[in-house]
């Protein structure tokens, strides 16, 4: 059942971040109930940016696996009489809708907590609550991704910004709010209140890369970008191998793994060796390093490392594409991926990354289709069908 097994939660979230939030609580257990609009949540269309015709729409069925849908025009005075009517019966509301939107809506938080004292009422934002840029449209590509400096600082000298992958903020942020909202109805047991929760893509950004952010804030000056052919300790570094494929080597205590990478590569003369025999040396000497690396791991397979590597107990790690991490068993030991059933089967996909010994949760269904549960999310409230039908017929719900 999950550890929030008997939480209600209002979603009126858009493409990833709000989604995202209320997946994560959904798969542990929430009863979730997602408001769309009349032209649906437009993360609807993640399938068709794909490219072709597919049967099946895996960015949006991660986010919204195990919810039920309504749908409710809020342009509308009886569709924010029925949002009201579900956030009364809720215990949280997540959305990630701008705030001035929600405020032409009627559902800022104000007027929220008015109606709904005990509601823990969550939002993630781009750029935060306060300040010129509250209500500038963000995306994780904007506030996390380039704004708050991620995207610079995994650019090497001289080169151009890469680009994000899908969704990475917005499933960060998404965690992040997710957390929130429990430690507020942790308070809640105490104080019998709800509150307002909020993080935005910004803050998510910075604290991310927050060893940089608060090195620049303590010592004025920021941590150099390295390249691997300029990096001052060579056991923390990527390689690659005869193939051409690249593994990183993690012994992040130089002193302390740099005898066993001496072993392993046939070189324990380098430990005498006044170049490299100290931590102050290897920095000084370390493109000539590197390129000595380079010249000995291309004469041996990763696979062939592997077995060196174990051996002498230098800690390391392969950079696999997405096929080999599909096929790794150490993926489907960690429990990375989560059958979710679908229509007398299941359908393979990516598990949300927390489990609970107590309360294990478990994906229940595939995504709702739009307005799929409006009838029965209805009903619950105590609307009756010839109601439904007349809110239907005036275009409030479908």
């Amino acid at each position: 059942m999950g550890p929030l097994d008997g939480v209600r939660v209002v979603e009126l979230g858009v493409w990833v971040a709000g989604p995202g939030a209320g997946g994560i609580l959904a798969d542990w257990g929430a009863d979730v109930v997602k408001i769309e609009p009349p032209s649906g949540d437009p993360a609807r269309s993640f399938a068709s940016m794909l490219g072709g015709d597919l049967p099946f729409n895996p960015p949006f069925e991660l986010d919204n696996r195990g919810k039920r849908s309504v749908v409710i025009d809020l342009g509308t005075d009886d569709g924010r009489g029925l949002a009201f009517r579900l956030l009364e019966g809720a215990d949280v509301f997540v959305t990630n809708v701008r705030l001035a939107g929600l405020e032409r809506a009627g559902l800022g938080y104000d007027a929220v907590a008015r109606r709904c004292p005990g509601l823990v009422y969550g939002a993630i934002t781009g750029y935060g609550l306060e300040g010129a840029d509250r209500d500038r449209a963000a995306y994780d590509i904007g506030a996390f991704w380039a704004r708050s400096g991620v995207a610079a600082l995994l650019t090497a000298p001289g080169g151009t910004p890469p680009f994000q992958r899908g969704g990475m903020g917005d499933h960060t942020v998404a965690m992040s709010l997710a957390a929130g909202v429990c430690a507020a109805l942790a308070a809640r047991t105490r104080t019998g209140e709800g509150q307002f929760v909020s993080t935005s893509l910004l803050r998510q950004g910075l604290y991310t890369i927050g060893f940089d952010v608060n090195t620049a804030l303590r010592f004025g000056v920021p941590i150099g970008v390295a390249t691997r052919e300029t990096m001052g300790n060579p056991v923390i570094n990527s390689y690659r191998d005869r193939d051409g494929r690249w593994f990183w080597l993690i012994g992040l205590e130089g002193e302390r793994h740099w005898p066993d990478l001496c072993r392993a590569v046939g070189r324990t003369e380098w430990l005498d060796d006044e170049r490299f025999a100290s931590p102050r040396g290897r920095r000084k000497n370390s493109a000539e390093l590197c390129a000595l690396l380079d010249e000995i791991f291309a004469t041996r397979t990763r696979d062939e490392w592997s077995d060196v590597f174990d051996r002498e107990n230098v800690w390391w790690a392969p950079v696999q594409d997405l096929d080999e991490v599909v096929d790794d068993p150490q993926v489907r030991a960690s429990g990375g991926f989560v059958d979710v059933p679908d229509e007398g089967g299941t359908a393979t996909m990516v598990a949300t990354p927390v489990d609970f010994s107590a309360t294990p949760w478990a994906p229940r269904s595939m995504p709702p289709d739009p307005g799929q549960h409006t009838d029965e999310v209805l009903a619950e409230l105590g609307v009756s069908v010839d109601e439904i039908e007349k809110l239907r017929a005036s275009g409030v719900v479908a």
